[in-house]
């Protein structure tokens, strides 16, 4: 049979043991909400790659305040997360039907000797088309057309440390994986647990000492080189609201920031009229020309181009229904640093 889902298959019950080192904890059609809920318990294949910073979504900080309850409950309705899990049951079906295999949903899992070690199965395989009699799951990937260079040589590195937390949580000896890539450009692979034993062993190992901390109320330090972006993030979710004074005179760290921060800005600033300087420079060099050459290659040249710009005050004027109807104010944070302060850093 090469359907995606068993016909008349009864969704396993809350509890129990579903594969050989992991019980059931939430079915596949539980409420989004309950879901989002219960995977604050533990840490899911998701936060293995937060955790290693393989993830723009996040860090390994990010996981502890939200399994601590610290952040909103948010569930991602970002277009990719949307299209993701719509196309989610296409690609599950293309595997089952070139593999000549079952696949059916489970939902969200814990491992036994270990209930704070999750994952969501996308689909446990009824029977393994290269190893028949073993148990095993199938992850399913969609992925934007400029990833597919990640994927030339197998998985990328966020997905490999997934599935074999995933293999780890279930206590199984392979997983496979099944990705659409742009639309229309479907590949899969196998991951096998005994080509990176050392590697199960390290995320568990990495998995436990932040299970640890959340439990503790110790948030992890991170390599002071990490990914900016995701701080951010988190910040602003952990904040949305601010009020009060916060003393940093005994705070070197935070003098410090402030200081790499007003460097910073200095040198995007001369960096800037360096730029222009050379751009000048660039155009005395051409005189009236439009391409300068180095040898018989381009060196640079002069292009004409356009872009539309709205005019959002004749819009408001002429067609102030319109205006109204698609413009519209949106928040957004902004440090302000006083003009002392900018100058004693400058001196």
């Amino acid at each position: 049979m090469t359907v995606t889902e068993l016909p008349g298959h009864i969704a396993p019950a809350a509890g129990r043991r579903i594969t050989p080192t992991a019980r059931l904890i939430l079915p596949a059609d539980a409420d989004r909400s309950a879901w989002l809920a219960a995977r604050r318990r533990g840490i899911g294949s998701s936060d293995i790659a937060a955790m290693l910073g393989l993830s723009k979504y996040g860090n390994e900080l990010t996981v502890y305040y939200d399994k601590r309850g610290e952040l909103p409950l948010e569930s991602d309705d970002s277009e990719p997360a949307y299209w993701g899990r719509v196309d989610e049951e296409g690609v599950a079906r293309r595997w089952a039907m070139s593999n000549r295999s079952v696949v059916r949903r489970v939902g969200l899992v814990a491992n036994i000797d270990r209930p704070w070690q999750m994952c969501t199965l996308d689909r446990r395989v009824a029977e393994c088309p290269i190893e028949p009699g073993t148990q095993c799951a199938l992850e399913i990937k969609c992925r934007d057309k400029m990833k597919a260079p990640m994927w030339r040589r197998g998985c990328p590195d966020d997905v490999l440390a997934q599935t074999l937390h995933q293999a780890d949580v279930c206590g199984f000896e392979h997983m496979h994986v099944a990705v659409k890539i742009g639309g229309n450009d479907y590949r899969q692979f196998t991951v096998r647990v005994a080509d990176h034993q050392q590697l199960v062993l390290d995320l568990r190992a990495a998995a436990t000492e932040l299970w640890q901390r959340i439990l503790n109320g110790r948030p992890p330090v991170l390599d002071p080189d990490a990914d900016p972006d995701p701080l951010l993030d988190l910040y602003r979710r952990l904040h949305p609201e601010r009020s009060g004074v916060v003393h940093i005179d005994r705070d070197g760290d935070a003098q410090d920031a402030l200081a790499d921060y007003l460097q910073a800005r200095a040198d995007v600033t001369a960096a800037e009229k360096r730029q222009k300087a050379a751009k000048a420079r660039m155009l005395a060099a051409l005189g009236g020309a439009e391409m300068a050459v180095l040898g018989d290659r381009p060196a640079y040249s002069i292009e004409q181009r356009s872009k539309q710009t709205p005019d959002l005050s004749r819009l408001a004027e002429r067609w102030p229904e319109a205006y109204a109807d698609c413009v519209e104010d949106r928040s957004y944070s902004q440090i302000t640093i006083p003009n002392d302060i900018r100058k004693r850093h400058a001196a």
